[in-house]
């Protein structure tokens, strides 16, 4: 293996800098890793690759801002698809769930695992099976990464509030507020993750459980907050919040209570952030917000509003999912928490379940829900292809003359209880959106990549910055759509040596043709393992005597992808995983300059706000030691 990554000179290519600079015409060269010189008409020398750009557009790799690959990384380090999409840099640890620091006792370690299934959508089999739990602290975590996965791009952590609370407080984190001595001990193990390199802390002040428990961070008082942003003063620069702008519409007062909290400290902060949605622009949630995003700007603070610019598409499981219990539809999410088959198919029969799942639709399921909107919601993904297919429930409950409710039920009954349904998306405020990405103190590319592969929101949709906002509508330029997922976000996290071409900066670089990239057409595929089977390796594009992933036994849990190229190849640097490591072989090169050209599933949080804090470090966190 090569010592250092090979050099390459891509040529012929449209340069957009990630400054906001125009873009211009002109080579790139790389060189032991780093962009070595950008000229035009650059000549090969002796042992240069030579990658032929010409017709495409070269700007840095592209970060995603908002991940959950915590615990993905370990049992798919390819993560594919998105080096497919041109992303070299990801960020984990979001929301306040991360996987480290641990409490000693399994009983609490189980609680992390068991927050990652529910809110974001994972088996709980692959963290059992695929995590090897030998860390305590963020930096014996940072230490068994690096030492057992290697992955094609940079992966950056925040610390999560949560898995500091139940370090600290055991399984008593659910239910009150942390001692004096307690707090300090969050604070010690908090400025421990600093020194090692965690990008700083993540919190959470929306979510509640399945059994509508509030998340740990909702238990800490003021003095504990205030305690955490002293430990990230010191190292400048930030914290986090998510709040609640859905269920409980607790939004502005969580987030004043942030400001109100970090006065007098330098710390950055990331809250998530002013709604995209139309129905919360009409309900009038989104005006404070906006209101509070201008304040901070007006007050010259470093508060970042972090926003999505993609609609919400929901498939609806009743395997795993956290819908039903977001939507306040308890009674549904009783299928959903049902452990087998037959437990489920038992609940969905029962007259007397049909009953109050009638009362709680009508009643009890949040309005502005898919639930109330049943001429919206697609039945077309059945297990057996019994259907109907295609129809929306509305139309299959007046077929049925029944309640909604009565013919959903009916309709996972006859299909099977691993098909889906597809919820209709909910308009986005264009206006809002483009303001946002606009704005120099904002944070987008917020996708949940990595999350909720049944309910396909996430991954890839950075491609439609480029299809819908520069081609389609021309709301944003080209250099605006390649600046707010490179240049912009890596001065918010800190990332000094990437995001922008220049020479000394790291060779993380995607090149693309901006008439190929396209969202397309999705599919199901099955590649997540659920560690109920015999572990199958299973090629979703595999063609006859593929071993069938719907089978009983099987291992394999599915997850939504779009399918057909994008062109985008990210050519991302060497390195390690959170830190510095072994190089990319030279291979890996030549492959990343050739990867298929894929688009993938996508991901994305329940509609509240979140806010995340980071340090303004320069980046030597992670970077690419294998190939996909």
């Amino acid at each position: 293996m090569s010592e250092r990554a090979p050099d390459l000179l891509i040529r012929g290519g449209t340069v957009v800098d990630g400054t906001l600079a125009p873009a211009r015409r002109a080579d790139v060269r790389l060189r032991d890793g780093r962009i070595a010189e950008i000229a035009p008409a650059l000549e090969p020398v002796a042992g240069e690759r030579v990658f032929d750009a010409a017709g495409c557009h070269v700007a840095p790799g592209f970060i995603e801002s908002h991940t959950h690959l915590d615990g993905v990384m370990w049992w798919q380090p390819d993560l594919v698809p998105l080096p497919g999409n041109g992303v070299t840099t990801v960020v984990g640890g979001n929301c306040g769930f991360a996987l480290a620091p641990t409490h000693p006792d399994p009983k609490v370690r189980d609680e992390i695992i068991g927050i990652f299934s529910f809110f974001e959508d994972f088996p709980e089999g692959p963290f059992r099976s695929h995590l090897p739990w030998d860390w305590r602290t963020w930096s014996e975590y940072r230490a068994s990464v690096e030492r057992n996965v290697k992955t094609p791009i940079h992966f950056a952590s925040f610390v999560g509030h949560i898995a500091l609370r139940l370090a600290v407080l055991g399984l008593a984190a659910w239910e009150r507020a942390a001692t004096a001595d307690e707090i300090a001990r969050m604070a010690a193990l908090l400025d421990e993750a600093c020194r090692a390199g965690a990008l700083g802390l993540s919190t959470n002040l929306m979510d509640h459980d399945g059994q509508n428990r509030a998340v740990p961070s909702l238990k800490a008082d003021d003095a504990e907050l205030r305690a955490l942003l002293e430990v990230l003063a010191r190292h400048p620069d930030e914290p986090p919040g998510r709040v609640d702008s859905l269920m409980r519409m607790t939004s502005v007062p969580s987030t004043e209570r942030l400001a109100r909290l970090a006065d007098g400290l330098p710390v950055r902060m990331q809250w998530v952030g002013v709604p995209t949605l139309a129905w919360q622009r009409d309900m009038g949630i989104q005006q404070p917000l906006t209101a509070l995003h201008e304040r901070f700007a007006a007050e010259k603070r470093d508060f970042w509003t972090g926003f999505m610019h993609v609609p919400i598409t929901t498939v609806a499981s009743i395997q795993h999912s956290l819908l039903f219990a977001q939507s306040n539809e308890y009674v549904w999410h009783e299928v959903v928490t049902a452990e087998t088959e037959e437990a489920k198919l038992a609940l969905l029969r029962d007259p007397e379940w049909r009953r109050r799942a009638r009362h709680s639709w009508d009643h009890d399921a949040i309005k502005i829900s898919f639930f109330p909107a049943p001429q919206g919601t697609i039945l077309d993904n059945s297990a057996n292809d019994v259907g109907p297919i295609g129809i929306t429930l509305g139309a299959y409950a007046e077929q049925l003359g029944v309640h909604c409710s009565d013919a959903l039920a009916e309709w996972f009954v006859r299909n099977g209880v691993t098909s889906t349904v597809t919820m209709p998306p909910w308009p986005k405020d264009e206006e809002m959106v483009v303001r946002l990405l606009k704005d120099p103190m904002s944070v987008g590319n917020i996708s949940d990549a990595g999350a909720h592969g049944q309910m396909f929101c996430g991954i890839g949709y950075n491609i439609m910055l480029f299809s819908h906002f520069v081609r389609k509508t021309g709301a944003l330029s080209i250099e605006e759509a390649v600046h707010v997922q490179t240049g912009k976000l890596a001065r918010h996290f800190g990332l000094g040596d990437r995001g922008v071409l220049a020479v000394g900066m790291k060779a993380d670089v995607t090149v693309f043709d901006l008439d190929e990239v396209e969202i397309r057409a999705q599919k199901k595929i099955y590649d997540v393992p659920d560690g109920a089977g015999d572990d199958l390796a299973l090629d979703p594009g595999s063609g006859a005597g593929a071993p069938d992933p719907r089978r009983r036994g099987s291992d394999l849990r599915e997850r939504r992808v779009h399918t057909g190229p994008t062109r985008a190849d990210a050519l991302p640097d060497r390195g390690a995983l959170i830190g510095r490591g072994g190089p990319i072989p030279d291979d890996a090169v030549q492959s990343a300059a050739a990867w298929p050209k894929t688009t993938s599933r996508s991901s994305n949080s329940s509609p509240g706000t979140s806010a995340t804090s980071t340090r303004g470090r320069p980046a030597t966190r992670s970077s690419p030691t294998g190939t996909t």
